[in-house]
């Protein structure tokens, strides 16, 4: 029988009273659901304390003590979003350990522990990077299903035409397959400050590039494969979200109109 706890919670649309144990680890913000579920298939997780590593098995959320590598994981009582403007030169990963920067150290880890960032920018690329303790919502955003573009400003070497970006707007097929068509346009100066804060150099040119996809260093392979490597890279939008004057290496909470925007789309 649902307890009067169980039936508040129900009525407010909360954790139902027991669920899978990856969707547990994913809403508690410890990884996504597939990175959950590798977890578990690791034998890293244990539910009151004997290993869980069967994907079906089930857990009571008010009872049970779920540890992943003997920490405690609960859920906490909302989801926190945040975005980063990531500066080049950090790793986009919680952990090195090679003791490399990471961006963890950018963010408050120590008020929400169950921080992660929603897909990745590479080590010398910057932009917004989005991190939520929700991990339903990350895995739903990272579906190709959902199709969250993605927009990045590139600075490459030579001078870009649009026949050049043909291709990229057609979908150019890379080494590890096809692309699908992406966005693109060649940005003035006034529009390419990001990456050129101090004017375009010669032999040079900016583009936009918008894309659904989060292949690794698919927009610079897609550049450098129609003849134009790029030199810097940054995202100033991730789905509806935009960094807009956050300064670089700092972080804010989404307003309650961007959380909304992102668990509707």
């Amino acid at each position: 029988m649902m307890t009067d706890q169980h039936q508040i919670a129900a009525e407010r649309g909360e954790y139902p009273h027991t669920m899978r144990l990856q969707r547990f680890l994913a809403r508690a913000g410890v990884a996504s659901r597939r990175g959950s579920e590798n977890l578990m298939t690791a034998g890293r997780v244990t539910v009151n304390g004997t290993v869980a590593s069967e994907l079906g098995t089930k857990v009571d959320v008010d009872c049970d003590v779920i540890a992943v590598d003997g920490h405690v994981v609960k859920l906490a009582e909302r989801p926190v979003y945040l975005m980063l403007h990531k500066p080049a030169g950090y790793l986009t990963t919680m952990s090195d350990p090679k003791g490399r920067p990471c961006v963890a150290e950018l963010v408050p880890t120590n008020l929400h522990p169950g921080l992660f960032p929603v897909g990745r920018l590479d080590l010398d690329t910057t932009g917004l990077l989005l991190f939520t303790t929700d991990g339903d919502l990350a895995h739903e955003l990272l579906h190709p299903s959902r199709h969250v573009e993605k927009t990045y400003i590139a600075h490459v070497d030579g001078r870009v035409t649009g026949r050049d970006l043909m291709p990229l707007c057609q979908g150019i097929v890379l080494d590890d397959g096809p692309c699908q068509p992406a966005r693109c346009r060649i940005l003035k100066p006034a529009q390419a400050r990001a990456v050129c804060p101090r004017g375009i150099d010669p032999g040079t040119s900016v583009v936009e590039v918008i894309i659904h996809e989060g292949r690794k260093n698919q927009v610079k392979r897609m550049l450098s494969a129609v003849g134009h490597p790029v030199i810097a890279l940054h995202r100033p939008r991730f789905g509806p979200l935009e960094l807009r004057d956050l300064a670089p290496g700092t972080w804010r909470y989404l307003s309650e109109h961007e959380t909304e925007q992102i668990r509707t789309r």
